[in-house]
């Protein structure tokens, strides 16, 4: 049995190639990125560190814990309290979800715009690398959107004492617009991939 030949593929005109070509613009952008996710473990750490200082009873580590996360009490705040300390752990998880939402825009956008990274057969490839396309990729990030908006919303409420009424309406009201566009894009990319049977 022969094996289809694949006919060779025509040199692209210059027009066409330079167009081509042009997507090689976006590579900057992604490195950028990379910066941006350094800043993001630069910050998770310098946060991290402070916990564990006020957790040892360092005053200016609380001090810069209470100011980061805007923390307010009617008494001066000399330790770690409960409301402080999930505060914190929540601004950590916020950084967390934030880097994950880079690491999706980085690798997959760069897949799916650039050029492709050929990890088949590795090991560390991640699962939804393997189906990513345009559509999958704009679902993914709607969705991580929705993650670190409920995380800034819980915050909010932990902390609401300090924060006026039209704030927490207004958030509330921003994250369910969040949530309706993740539906609509997902719903959006359903009919797109799989469009309705035509009538017998």
């Amino acid at each position: 049995m022969t094996l289809p030949v694949t006919p060779p593929s025509r040199p692209l005109r210059p027009i066409p190639r330079l167009i081509f070509a042009s997507r090689w613009l976006q590579l900057p952008l992604y490195l950028g990125l990379i910066l941006a996710q350094a800043v993001y473990v630069f910050h998770f750490w310098v946060e991290l560190v402070h916990l564990l200082e006020a957790a040892f009873g360092s005053e200016p580590a609380l001090q810069a814990l209470i100011n980061s996360i805007g923390y307010k009490a009617d008494a001066p705040v000399t330790h770690l309290n409960e409301t402080i300390i999930m505060l914190v752990v929540l601004a950590l998880i916020d950084v967390v979800m934030i880097s994950n939402l880079l690491i999706m825009v980085i690798v997959g956008g760069y897949e799916t715009f650039v050029s492709r990274l050929n990890l088949e057969g590795h090991q560390d490839q991640p699962e939804w690398l393997d189906h990513v396309n345009a559509s999958v990729l704009k679902v993914k990030l709607a969705t991580a959107i929705i993650g670190i908006s409920s995380i800034h919303l819980l915050k909010t409420f932990i902390n609401a004492a300090n924060y006026s009424d039209k704030v927490l309406i207004a958030q509330t009201v921003i994250h369910i617009a969040f949530l309706f566009s993740a539906m609509a894009i997902a719903y959006t990319d359903r009919l797109m991939s799989h469009p309705p049977a035509a009538p017998h």
